[in-house]
């Protein structure tokens, strides 16, 4: 028997029901959640470099703990010499407990470890309720060992949320402990 990850049954049982409460919902499935995240590093010499690229490959699969998939230039332009389907980067999508067990990890042990964290942005929200943000170094996660990166690069990161608006997103990212400034 698996068991449920620690933020999922939190969101199930606290947060799910207190933002209900807040924001007077008349069905439970008004509630915003999370519906995945999503992480993309982006490297403009991926074409000219396939090793870095791979590297990064590797290092999103150990974060995340499944398979990444390269990304391809959708049209060509000239004045960074990049052609139409070439690789510029990776990304991930993550949606269920492998979801929840990364945004735990990314929360509570990734984030502190970055230096003089004072917190992330809260204007990093779209206006429709998704979160993006940018971190600098991948080496922040706890699988990823140091003396065995090859190059540090950074990576954007998605919460794609159910919300109807930033308000909404941003107290539920608030409820599952995200960190923002003051």
């Amino acid at each position: 028997m698996t068991t449920s990850p620690r933020l999922k049954s939190k969101y199930l049982k606290e947060i799910k029901p207190s933002l209900i409460e807040k924001y007077k919902y008349k069905s439970s499935m008004q509630a915003p959640r999370i519906e995945k995240i999503i992480l993309n590093v982006g490297m403009g010499d991926g074409h000219t470099n396939p090793k870095a690229l791979d590297s990064a490959l590797d290092t999103l699969g150990l974060i995340t703990g499944q398979k990444a998939v390269k990304t391809k230039a959708k049209k060509s332009i000239a004045g960074f010499k990049l052609r139409e389907n070439m690789n510029i980067g990776c990304m991930v999508t993550l949606r269920g407990d492998k979801m929840f067990e990364f945004l735990d990890r990314f929360i509570n042990v990734a984030l502190p470890r970055v230096r003089d964290f004072k917190g992330v942005s809260p204007k990093g929200f779209d206006g429709k309720g998704n979160y993006n943000m940018g971190i600098k170094e991948q080496i922040i996660f706890p699988e990823i060992q140091f003396d065995k990166v090859h190059s540090i690069h950074g990576m954007n990161i998605t919460f794609v949320t159910s919300a109807e608006n930033d308000k909404e997103a941003f107290d539920l990212l608030k409820a599952f402990g995200m960190p923002y400034k003051k």
